[in-house]
């Protein structure tokens, strides 16, 4: 019995989803679908559909895009925004038997530590930026380097005034929750957002680190009883190790950016084996 995770499926883009259809059955597995599987409800219906079928067990995290409202969906339900598409994408993920950061935390049943798998729903409030750069002048400092994500024209808050307000609310609800996890239970956090600034390392665009989390979340790792952190978002999948936690960034990516060879088994990430690395890969 093993526990993978991905994230970033973007099955919008045919290549990925065709890509999805041929991914291989995993029946006594578990699967972390850490955000980005598409950006309608029948995007997440249908990735659904086939994962649940092909693992035993399946948990989901929204990111950005599976929240996005975008104009030209003529339905009525791909019309619903901020809020109110979070909570039809948990509706289908329960309609599934997936797990969402609605439910409760849930014990990770194979072998080896019981760690306690944490999905998470954070979102970001600009405060990825320089200390120099106030945080009304946020979005001027990306847009300087002709930076601006489409969240801010697809990405509702409703009812909440703002994105960032959206954040703290979040952060506030999971950081009560957390609080009453044990100490002595080992915790695997799952966010489609980076958890910890330092890891958002854009070469090409490093502006763009304002749509990628919340400073809120800068010490979670340390203050509960955290082993590792899942996360995706940044199209560049790798491993970290910080202050003794492993951090798996674990996403596929557009058609570009991803080896069709490999199919998207090979960007599977098998994620308790690597708990006794010591070194980040």
């Amino acid at each position: 019995m093993k526990l993978y995770a991905i994230s970033d499926l973007h099955i919008g883009h045919a290549t990925n989803r065709q890509a999805l259809e041929e991914l291989p059955y995993y029946p006594d597995d578990w699967l972390i679908l850490a955000g980005d599987v598409g950006e309608t409800l029948d995007h997440l219906r249908y990735a659904l559909s086939l994962l649940t079928r092909r693992f035993a067990q399946v948990i989901w995290v929204p990111g950005n895009h599976d929240l996005w409202t975008i104009p030209s969906q003529k339905t009525s339900s791909d019309n619903l925004r901020g809020d109110a598409k979070y909570a039809a994408l948990v509706s289908i993920c329960r309609s599934y038997g997936v797990l969402t950061p609605e439910d409760p935390y849930v014990q990770w049943p194979g072998a080896g530590t019981p760690y306690l798998l944490a999905p998470l729903f954070l979102l970001y409030d600009y405060s990825f930026r320089p200390a120099e750069i106030p945080e009304e002048k946020a979005l001027e400092w990306a847009l300087e380097a002709d930076i601006l994500c489409s969240d801010e024209y697809l990405l509702h808050p409703d009812p909440y005034p703002s994105r960032a307000a959206w954040c703290a609310a979040r952060c506030a609800y999971t950081e009560r929750r957390l609080q009453l996890v044990e100490p002595t239970t080992p915790l695997i956090l799952i966010n489609h957002f980076p958890l910890y600034e330092p890891l958002v390392r854009l070469k090409r665009i490093p502006r763009f680190s304002l749509w990628c989390g919340t400073r809120r979340t800068h010490d979670w790792h340390k203050r509960f009883p955290t082993a590792m952190v899942i996360y995706g978002h940044l199209h560049i999948p790798r491993t970290d190790v910080v202050d003794g936690v492993h951090f798996e960034e674990v996403s596929l990516g557009y058609p570009q950016q991803w080896n069709r060879e490999k199919g998207i088994q090979g960007y599977l990430r098998q994620l308790l084996p690597s708990l006794t690395e010591s070194s980040p890969r």
